[in-house]
């Protein structure tokens, strides 16, 4: 998770962006907290995809393939 003293500077720096405009050092530290939260919000995401399972009607488990095998290559990762 990204602190939030991080997601205040992205704020501040978005807002100052728009009205006043950014120096060329401010421009390339937008970049990279920009990238690290991106990086951050994608981690999640792919956590919370990890938790799904996708049942039909009948009970059964139709999750896509795809998703089984990222589970699984996940949890492969995890035990060494």
């Amino acid at each position: 998770m990204l602190s939030q003293e991080k997601i205040n500077r992205i704020n501040e720096l978005s807002k100052r962006a728009k009205t006043t405009g950014l120096t060329k050092k401010e421009e390339k530290e937008q970049q990279i907290l920009r990238q690290e939260y991106i990086k951050v919000f994608r981690n999640s995401f792919k956590n919370q995809l990890h938790s799904v399972t996708v049942v039909d009607e009948n009970g059964n488990d139709v999750t896509p393939d795809a998703l089984k095998a990222s589970k699984e290559n996940k949890n492969n990762k995890g035990m060494h």
